[in-house]
């Protein structure tokens, strides 16, 4: 059987003294995102210049307890893009979901959650206000799970007068 033959290594990675010491302060800081640190180590076991240690891909997954296919990324983001690319995570604003409750429309669930109810009942539910949303045209669709999440964002500290009362009752109970 034949072994398998390491690849070679399109992304060597050579440090700056600089970039040395910014990387291990930001180790030593403590005050970091785990994933920071992480790839902080990388890039110093991986440095093959003068100063570095020049580590193989697998005795780095070894040590750190990380994968090959994360430290070979770190290595061609560092390369293509430079120390803080490799330290920080890609963020595409094409993957977020736009938010269904603008500022606007937030405001107006707010209202519709704290006017009466409908007739025959005694208080709002999230599927009361998924429906009287969508037939108001404050938004095009949404779900419970949406209202309940936005409101609970909201409503956290704000209470609603109940219809005929001058009692102030807590939106949701708790």
């Amino acid at each position: 059987m034949i072994a398998k033959q390491p690849a070679v290594k399109r992304y060597i990675v050579t440090l700056s003294a600089d970039e040395r010491e910014r990387l291990n302060a930001l180790i030593q800081k403590g005050t970091c995102a785990a994933r920071q640190v992480l790839k902080a180590r990388i890039l110093l076991k991986a440095d093959a210049s003068e100063a570095g240690e020049a580590w193989s891909d697998g005795r780095i997954a070894e040590a750190l307890d990380t994968s090959i296919d994360t430290i070979a990324r770190t290595r061609q983001q560092l390369v293509e893009d430079g120390v803080e690319a490799a330290l920080t995570r890609k963020h595409s604003p094409n993957s977020a979901r736009k938010r269904i409750f603008d500022g606007a429309a937030e405001a107006k669930l707010i209202a519709l959650a704290c006017s009466p109810p409908p007739k025959g009942r005694k208080r709002w539910t999230l599927t009361l206000l998924e429906t009287a949303v969508v037939q108001l045209n404050i938004v095009d669709r949404t779900s419970d799970n949406t209202i309940g999440r936005t409101l609970k964002k909201t409503l956290s500290s704000l209470t609603c007068r109940s219809s005929g009362s001058s009692r102030r009752r807590p939106m949701w109970p708790s």
